[in-house]
């Protein structure tokens, strides 16, 4: 896995220094569409814009992004079996420390990761994702959210859509400056300053035009790629590729749409929430791979007795028709093998435990109060009821709410 992580950082770094030189262009083409010669001031535009936003992504672009999905932290009494998954495919994945776990109070099931480095990340999953999945097949979800921590995906990832939105919104700028008839005015001014002028001018036009579609295209060939990747480290950490396999059917298949998501933030989930209308259109336009795709090769690695990053390569090519793989070569030769598992114990709990489950644990995010009567029933009660007196609806006892504290509660 090292020499994958290795092999990524490069070729992600490639595309960084591609988008940056874009991204640079694109500020000069708009300084000289605004005023004919100031295309270095523009240059200095972008590169001041950038910055700030980078800076802004690197010490806050997490909590920037978690704060949007409307993410809310949890601790391991809060949905146990939601930590123990992600502590064991930590160990897994060999990450130095435990990433903060995040609850998404969100009826779409899906999922996420971010943070610039393995010693601060954080993963975030959805309530109907924990309400839909069993146990296998959450752990093949964070087993791929981790290995997208591992790889070091999340930081490039954030680096390259800061830079493609800095683009868009330069670019943006420009039509805007021709549409209400400023180009023209400069163009026309300009005629006397003989052919060379004119053609800076049209180069401009044509690039600021063209700039967001290759910043795309640029953004597309990355996050793809990483996906499949990330699908290929959850089928190592697990050791059980039809776990995953099965839980991108369930969040494909779901309907609902996800609310917190937007263009921005799109490309962190494990299966683009936003819906296209018309496959080819999706194919040619979604920041993810298809979906039938992935199954088909995960579910291709689940008839062998081993795993590795040289079977995955295999079964990409044989599903994609492509002759060239998505492993880097290095990463091929070192590649480690494993033993798959079988399919493991049955999940106990039914998906009325798991949706009880869930919304206990959003109820303690709440901060409601557990109060259990000796009838056996449970009573959720909302922090205001706090040194209140309140009636059991079973056995009409009365039930003294001492206080409440976040996360526990006292008859």
């Amino acid at each position: 896995m090292f020499e994958l992580i290795r092999a990524n950082q490069r070729r992600a770094a490639v595309l960084v220094v591609g988008m940056a030189v874009l991204l640079f262009a694109a500020g000069y083409a708009l300084g000289e569409l605004l005023q004919p010669g100031a295309g270095l001031l523009g240059l200095a535009g972008a590169g001041a814009v950038w910055t700030v936003m980078t800076l802004l992504a690197w010490f806050q672009g997490d909590r920037i992004l978690l704060s949007a999905s409307g993410a809310r932290r949890i601790q391991k009494q809060d949905h146990p079996v939601l930590w123990n998954v992600v502590e064991e495919m930590c160990i897994a994945a060999g990450l130095p420390q435990m990433p903060d776990v995040y609850i998404i109070d969100e009826d779409a099931p899906n999922a996420f990761a971010t943070g610039r480095e393995p010693e601060r990340s954080a993963v975030a999953v959805t309530a109907g994702l924990l309400e839909r999945l069993s146990r296998d097949e959450l752990q093949g979800v964070i087993a791929h959210e981790l290995g997208h921590v591992k790889n070091r995906d999340v930081l490039y990832m954030t680096m390259i859509g800061i830079m493609m939105g800095t683009i868009v919104m330069l670019a943006d700028i420009g039509v805007r400056a021709l549409w209400y008839g400023g180009g023209r005015r400069r163009t026309s001014s300009n005629r006397d300053g003989g052919g060379g002028q004119a053609i800076v001018m049209l180069v401009a036009l044509v690039l600021i035009v063209l700039a967001p579609l290759l910043a795309r295209l640029m953004y597309l060939a990355l996050s793809r790629r990483r996906e499949y990747l990330a699908d290929a480290s959850s089928a190592l950490f697990t050791r059980y590729p039809e776990g995953l396999a099965s839980a991108l059917e369930k969040i494909s298949a779901s309907g609902i749409p996800l609310r917190a998501a937007n263009r921005a933030t799109a490309p962190m989930y494990i299966v683009n929430p936003l819906k296209v209308v018309g496959q080819r259109l999706a194919n040619l336009s979604s920041t993810h791979p298809a979906t039938s795709d992935r199954v088909q090769i995960l579910r291709s690695l689940g008839g062998g007795a081993e795993i590795s990053l040289a079977r995955y390569d295999d079964a990409f090519r044989k599903v994609t028709h492509r002759a060239v793989g998505v492993v880097p070569a290095g990463s091929l030769v070192a590649a480690e093998t494993l033993a798959a598992r079988g399919t493991g114990a049955p999940d106990p709990r039914s998906h009325v435990d798991r949706v009880r489950e869930t919304t206990d644990a959003l109820w303690r995010l709440q901060n409601y109060a557990f109060v259990s009567c000796p009838c056996g029933t449970t009573l959720k009660v909302p922090p205001e009821q706090a040194g209140r007196e309140i009636p059991c609806p079973h056995c009409d006892g009365e039930l003294r709410v001492a206080s409440i504290t976040a996360n526990s509660a006292v008859r």
